[in-house]
């Protein structure tokens, strides 16, 4: 597996990471947990050393399973996780809203290391940004933390390129996450990629396979178990899917002509954008987890990515990327 570098920060990783979430009952119920730590060290056989979790997947039950699964190996992966949920830092319950006050970041903090069997952690994300809380007080916890030794690199998930850049002038960014694919392109249209390249800040997308839908594998007839978040997203809305499918039709297109997948032009584009983004797909089966690594073999030229640049300028995607809720705790 290729390596690359998270913006300026020296943190050198996967050029393709694995994203726990999906582990979890996000796409229908939670993966059984042998499983789920069979295809965790399937990825990092496979050269993945980029492994994305959150104290929120569960709550805690994801980070627990992640520590579990790559201690053998703890000394040569990234763990990155994150915090910001008004989450009971004992008993896990979800409570409403968010919280990213300083006592409650140093709390989480520390039950983190002890879910994910670690001394530090290598890349900790602020989940959302908490509009009571100042930037500055939360990147400054987060360099009380660096400093102690229990954080290597700070990370901010989801936030607009002001905040972005008030942080990094009270504690260096290493990397970004954000929801960004080939039909969400917020991050370009908000000035975000900008602020990472200007300030030399590493981009993680995450859901950079449109929760599945680039992969060619859901059409408007497909069906999804009650508790999978994707029966309350707008973007898979029937009716919105029926009109995305110009999207994937785009894909398959190219997957034809280069010998790839959809999943893998999807992924490839990702990777060809910036040297410095690295995507974190997510996957529960080991033929999937293959399909998505091969995309950093798989070389889009200056023809594939104008064709594609072309293509999608004139598609239209129809609905939100989330629901309401969800939308308005993005700091765009």
């Amino acid at each position: 597996m290729k390596k690359r570098m998270l913006g300026t920060s020296g943190l050198e990783v996967s050029a393709i990471g694995y994203g726990a979430m999906g582990l979890e009952s996000v796409y229908g119920p939670a993966t059984d947990r042998q499983d789920a730590a069979a295809i965790i060290r399937a990825a990092f056989d496979r050269g993945v050393t980029f492994f994305d979790t959150a104290e929120a997947y569960g709550p805690f039950k994801n980070e627990d399973l992640i520590g579990e699964a790559v201690a053998p190996f703890r000394d040569q992966v990234v763990i990155a996780t994150k915090f910001g949920w008004n989450i009971d830092p004992a008993t896990g319950e979800r409570r409403a809203g968010l919280n990213s006050r300083p006592d409650h970041i140093r709390v989480a903090t520390d039950g983190m290391l002890k879910r994910l069997k670690t001394n530090r952690i290598d890349l900790l994300y602020q989940h959302r940004v908490d509009p009571d809380v100042p930037i500055e007080d939360v990147a400054g916890t987060v360099k009380d933390l660096i400093a102690q030794g229990k954080v290597k690199h700070f990370g901010l998930s989801e936030a607009g390129a002001a905040t972005i850049r008030r942080a990094h002038a009270v504690q260096p960014v290493a990397a970004i996450q954000s929801e960004y694919s080939l039909w969400t392109r917020d991050p370009e249209e908000h000035g975000v990629l900008a602020a990472c390249e200007e300030l030399g800040i590493g981009f993680v997308p995450w859901a950079p396979l449109g929760a599945g839908f680039l992969t060619g594998k859901i059409t408007e007839t497909t069906t999804f178990d009650s508790s999978d978040f994707r029966n309350t997203s707008p973007r898979f809305k029937q009716e919105n899917r029926q009109a995305n499918l110009v999207m994937v039709d785009l894909l398959e297109r190219l997957a034809g002509r280069k010998h790839a997948t959809p999943a893998q032009i999807a992924l490839a584009w990702l990777l060809a954008e910036k040297p410095w983004i690295v995507p974190i797909p997510g996957t529960r089966k080991l033929h999937r987890l293959e399909e998505n690594l091969g995309a950093a073999d798989l070389e889009l030229t200056s023809d594939d990515l104008r064709e594609i640049e072309a293509a999608t300028s004139n598609i239209k995607i129809e609905g939100a990327r989330l629901p309401e809720a969800i939308l308005r705790l993005s700091n765009q």
